[in-house]
């Protein structure tokens, strides 16, 4: 190799240095820059200006050689995170499950993020209810504050486009934002086609702009996690109609299976009872003969409905079949068990309902009650031993909630 190849050569060897090239990315580039010389005729009798000339065509040779080495790289990048996006995302179909993975993926893509938060959007009612948020401690049950009607995330959800926040404290957005809302902020609609499902806020502490690829890799996470939640959500829905009664809307006797077998675990890990109390309307069959099914099946969800506003949250009532009911009550013993039968007795006195022929509608329950694990340890167990209460209730004192055995009673 001549001498003025050498200087180039070295030229070139400090260029990337200096700039901060990758180690890898410089051998690349001195075997190029090696090869296109095989190709150039150097002469011995080469001037300044030839040099110039030289070093200059082989420097933009190897720039743009390298420009296209580093968009091929970040396209190999994107591609696979678009692939381990998919397959995170395709691995569940709960959706809270789901939104962890996604906040999870966006603070993963973004190092300087320091939140992440999903809000989930119904477009026919244009509401956004809080899914998941994520900082640096951790994952969060709720939101750091409630999204704004005239807010940005309102304004992404409802206009369905990407909004970018460079500067929080002097954008009009956030003219009313307390002092800590500071550094610059992304909102991108979550959607498929036209339909938005839900909106994800990206904030930072620095301000600025988010760069090309920054936004091009969390469209993409966008996109995906659109779907993954469309796909969660119809999931769901079919999974609550296959465990609800078409009539009242009341959890089936699957869900009721599928409870007890999640309150005996929770009971045996906690050592607390739980009380299962199986009911039964009593003279609805008359109701049925003397005003017809149609009029019965408008009694049973109007009443059943009536007895849900009365129980806790954590209260589980399910329709068993006909006008059975079966009510699984979590951490319960007789003596919590005895109230809350007291207050449904009390509940059923109060409930009205006009019939067809004017006269207003007198019912009365009855009821047998067994605990875990005094009455049983399986789901089939107790409820077995909680109909045989029910049905000595109906047998000899209808109105009344009878225990199982042992022990036995009535609970008047």
């Amino acid at each position: 190799m001549p001498p003025i190849q050498y200087e180039v050569k070295r030229v070139i060897k400090e260029t990337l240095r200096e700039r901060g090239v990758d180690p890898l990315d410089q051998d690349f580039i001195i075997n190029l820059f090696d090869s296109i010389m095989a190709t150039v005729n150097v002469g011995p009798n080469l001037d300044t200006q030839d040099m110039v000339t030289i070093q200059q065509t082989i420097s933009n040779n190897l720039l743009s050689s390298h420009h296209l080495l580093m968009m091929l790289r970040q396209q190999t990048a994107e591609l696979d995170t678009l692939r381990r996006l998919s397959l995170h995302l395709s691995s569940s179909l709960d959706l809270r499950t789901l939104l962890k993975t996604v906040v999870s993926d966006a603070m993963e893509l973004l190092k300087d993020t320091r939140t992440v938060h999903i809000f989930l959007y119904n477009q026919e009612k244009e509401k956004l209810d809080f899914g998941v948020a994520l900082d640096k401690d951790g994952l969060k049950t709720k939101s750091y504050s409630k999204p704004r009607k005239n807010g940005l995330t309102y304004r992404v959800a409802k206009g369905a486009k990407r909004i970018i926040v460079p500067d929080m404290r002097n954008h009009p957005i956030y003219k009313d934002a307390p002092a800590e809302w500071y550094g610059s902020i992304l909102g991108i609609p979550l959607k498929i086609e036209n339909r938005v499902v839900g909106v994800m806020n990206i904030s930072r502490s620095t301000m600025g702009d988010f760069s090309k690829a920054d936004l091009r890799l969390l469209q993409l996470l966008a996109e995906q996690a659109a779907v993954a939640i469309s796909n969660a959500r119809l999931h769901a829905q079919v999974s609550k109609e296959a465990k609800s009664d078409t009539l009242t809307g009341l959890p089936n006797r699957r869900a009721l299976d599928e409870r007890l077998e999640e309150e005996i675990i929770s009971a045996h890990r906690t050592g607390h009872s739980f009380a299962v109390v199986m009911m039964d309307l009593d003279g609805f069959k008359e109701v049925n003969d003397q005003y017809g099914h149609p009029v019965g099946d408008q009694v049973l969800q109007t009443l059943f409905h009536y007895l849900v506003q009365g129980l806790r949250t954590s209260d589980f009532l399910a329709r068993y079949g006909g006008d059975e009911l079966t009510l699984v009550l979590p951490q319960s013993d007789m003596l919590a068990t005895k109230l809350v039968t007291d207050k449904m007795a009390e509940t059923l006195k109060k409930f009205k309902f006009l019939l067809p022929d004017g006269k207003n509608l007198e019912i009365s329950m009855s009821g047998g009650i067994s605990l875990y694990p005094i009455h049983g340890q399986s789901a089939s167990q107790l409820l077995r031993a909680a109909d045989e209460a029910l049905y000595r209730s109906k047998k000899h004192q209808r109105g009344t909630f009878s225990i199982a055995n042992p022990p036995s009673g009535y609970l008047t």
